[in-house]
């Protein structure tokens, strides 16, 4: 079976590690890069660790709007489908990259499997919320990784073709956090002690580019810093923003905040697992937390993955539900006193989505 997976950004490239090996076994494949994270902290130094097979096409697009991006990878992606002529086009998660394949597929009757079909964060404000739905609407076969999420498509009348396949996140937490463990030195580089750390990260459009809520964030990250030591891998777009609203010295000159540059899969594995609790707006890094079991607090209205928080494991902002803004004091409190109350359990899967989806893929050619 020829096989055509496109990939864009971070998430993606860390989810088609184990998946895009076992599938080689038994199908061609072939790798489009859209080039929507074209940076080497961001792109190249995850295909480097983790032997991901080098993408067959790179498509330079870069960065943009939401519109340039999607209409630049389309108008390139329908040449490329067209001329490879694949049997199934694999898609990964909720990026603009997986809505332009989606819809380019579609509008030329290629069959589609979205792995991480059917999360829900019941908001169409997010960007990443729209790209899901529609993937998930147009895709001949969905891989659930919960319960929940099947259940999310099955409310959407999404029945056939969907499978519960567990999630490959966790596939490649178990797999590579020995790797991690043998590989990685990021403690002893930064001076970190086992949970003596918090690590941050803050990327979304909500905490970023509004002046507002970015000064809230960053403000409570100084007030903490006081009290706990802080570790923060800067997204590119992030640091722009606390550069352009002056918020960046403040946070550089801070001797108990870390300021680095976004990490591979391995060191961030290491800060993942060893940190004292996470602070985010991530929605993998909210899956990771809970593989580790580290509490997490969500920098957001709402959560892809409702199971962390049923679990007690996760926390996010409620009150910032229908709010332009966030508060600092709530912030800060909550990073203090939070504490996980729930029990941890296997509802991401057993580790084995990846040898799952690779049957079903086989079975459905």
């Amino acid at each position: 079976m020829k096989i055509v997976t496109v990939l864009g950004a971070r998430p993606q490239f860390i989810k088609a590690a184990l998946l895009s090996n076992k599938l080689r076994k038994r199908n061609h494949e072939i790798i489009i890069h859209t080039g929507q994270h074209y940076d080497i902290e961001m792109s190249d130094i995850f295909f480097k660790e983790m032997s991901i097979p080098a993408p067959d096409y790179n498509l330079d697009v870069g960065s943009g709007s939401h519109a340039y991006q999607t209409a630049e990878m389309m108008i390139k992606l329908e040449k490329l489908f067209i001329s490879e002529n694949p049997h199934l086009i694999l898609l990964y998660g909720d990026t603009n990259s997986t809505l332009a394949a989606a819809i380019t597929a579609a509008k030329l009757q290629i069959p589609i499997a979205h792995v991480e079909a059917g999360p829900r964060m019941f908001d169409k404000t997010v960007p990443e919320e729209i790209n899901r739905i529609i993937t998930d609407h147009l895709s001949t076969l969905l891989f659930a990784p919960t319960p929940k999420s099947k259940e999310n498509l099955e409310k959407e009348g999404l029945k056939e073709g969907v499978y519960l396949s567990g999630d490959v996140m966790l596939d490649l937490f178990k797999y590579f956090s020995q790797n991690a463990n043998r590989n990685s030195k990021i403690l002893e580089k930064l001076g970190l002690k086992e949970k003596n750390y918090i690590l941050t990260t803050v990327h979304r459009a909500r905490n970023t580019n509004i002046k507002e809520n970015l000064k809230a964030i960053i403000g409570a990250f100084l007030e903490i810093s006081a009290e706990e030591k802080l570790v923060f891998p800067v997204h590119p777009r992030t640091e722009k923003y606390l550069k352009d609203y002056g918020l960046y010295n403040a946070l550089n000159e801070n001797l108990n905040i870390e300021i680095i540059k976004p990490v591979g899969y391995l060191d961030m594995n290491i800060l993942t697992r060893n940190s004292k609790k996470i602070v985010t707006d991530s929605g993998g890094l909210q899956k990771e937390a809970y593989f580790a079991q580290v509490p997490c607090i969500t920098l957001d209205t709402s959560t892809g993955w409702p199971e962390t928080v049923d679990n007690g494991w996760n926390i996010i902002f409620e009150e910032y539900k229908n709010k332009e803004f966030i508060k600092k004091d709530k912030i800060i409190e909550t990073i203090r006193s939070f504490k996980p109350k729930g029990k941890y359990s296997d509802v991401f899967g057993d580790g084995k989505a990846s040898q799952k989806i690779c049957k079903i893929i086989k079975n459905y050619n």
